[in-house]
Formats: C-alpha cells, structure tokens, sequence
C-alpha cells in the first residue's frame, strides 16, 4: 500500500530546477532528486517483474544507476523536464541491456524465447537473451526511423504510457499509437527472421 504525495513544485519548477543545474548553480542536484526520485523509480517499477526468477536487478538499484549515470556526465545540457526523463529511458534502457548481457554470458545456451513488445514487466534474468535480441533490432531500426525507436524506448525500456510518450516526444497520441504499431511489426519481422527455424 502506498501513500500519494502531493507534488508541492510543478513540471515547470523541475525545468527552472534543471536549468539552474545546467548553469551549475550548487545545490540544484540534491533539489531536483527528491522531485524526480518517485517518478523514476515509477519508471524503473513497471519495467522490472517483481516475481521473476533470477532477478538481480531491482527497481532501487535501476533508479540509483540510472541517476549516477545521468549525472555522471561532463556536460549537463536538459531543456526542460521532459528531455530529463527521456534522457532517464534511455539510461534505464543501457542499464537493462548491460544487465540482460551479463546475464545472457552467464547462462551462455538455452532457447530463445518470443517476448511481446506490451508486457508491462521485463524480467531481467529469465529473459535476458530476448531483451539483448530486442535490443539489438531496437537499434537496427534506429538506423532506419530513430522516431519508431523512440517510441519502443521509452514505452517498452522506460514504461511510459501512450500520453507520456506524446508528452516527451511533443506530438500526438495518435502519431504515438500509429508508430508504435508499425515499430512493433519492423521488430517482430526483424527479431524472427534471426531466430533458427
């Protein structure tokens, strides 16, 4: 059971906050991490299956190195609260796939299992070869459409809903729904095609 908190900044107050860090005010990272904590960690929740076995990774450990991996950087360059948090998707994203590697070498064998792009949960250990194969497709179709890998990022690696997606991306949710269909196809073609018959 959870206790809702009310947020006491707005989205505009986490850009100014975000802006001050850029300029390099002191002080503005232990600001913004209170703000910004439950939501990646929200983040972080829908992409890891709290059952799973094998699970290594859990939604604390997600959220701390994606933080570290977001402030780990020489230059510090966020528009507004939006780009922060797809920025945050696509750290979680190299997290996960670094992690499903790891775990892939591990277990070295094993079948490759069909995953569906709408799962809610990524269960890094029992799936850790089909997220590396996702992945792998995720960043051929980049090559060819980075907006439909976009889209699989941050719904699939970050957990944002259809309206998020619109938000972040800045465009509708129509244009989101329609590339998530056509991203997902591209996938599934390319994802099969790779796998022994």
């Amino acid at each position: 059971m959870g206790v809702t908190v009310e947020p006491t900044m707005s989205r505009d107050d986490i850009t100014q906050i975000l802006h001050e860090l850029r300029d390099g005010a002191s002080g503005a990272v232990e600001t913004l991490l209170p703000l910004v904590y439950d939501e990646l960690r929200a983040m972080a929740h829908g992409r890891l299956s709290p059952g799973a076995r094998d699970v290594t990774l859990d939604t604390t450990a997600l959220v701390h190195e994606a933080y570290v991996r977001l402030f780990d950087r020489s230059r510090l360059d966020w528009q507004d609260r939006r780009h922060f948090f797809s920025v945050a998707a696509i750290a979680m994203r190299q997290i996960i796939v670094d992690h499903a590697r790891r775990r892939a070498a591990a277990k070295r064998g094993g079948d490759l299992k069909r995953i569906e792009l709408d799962s809610s949960h990524l269960a890094v250990g029992v799936q850790a070869e089909e997220i590396v194969a996702l992945n792998d497709a995720l960043s051929r179709l980049a090559r060819l459409d980075e907006r439909l890998a976009r889209v699989v990022e941050l719904r699939f690696f970050a957990g944002l809903s259809v309206e998020e997606v619109a938000e972040v991306m800045d465009t509708s949710e129509r244009t989101v729904k329609r590339d998530w269909r056509k991203a997902c196809a591209l996938l599934y073609q390319a994802i099969t095609a790779e796998e022994p018959s």
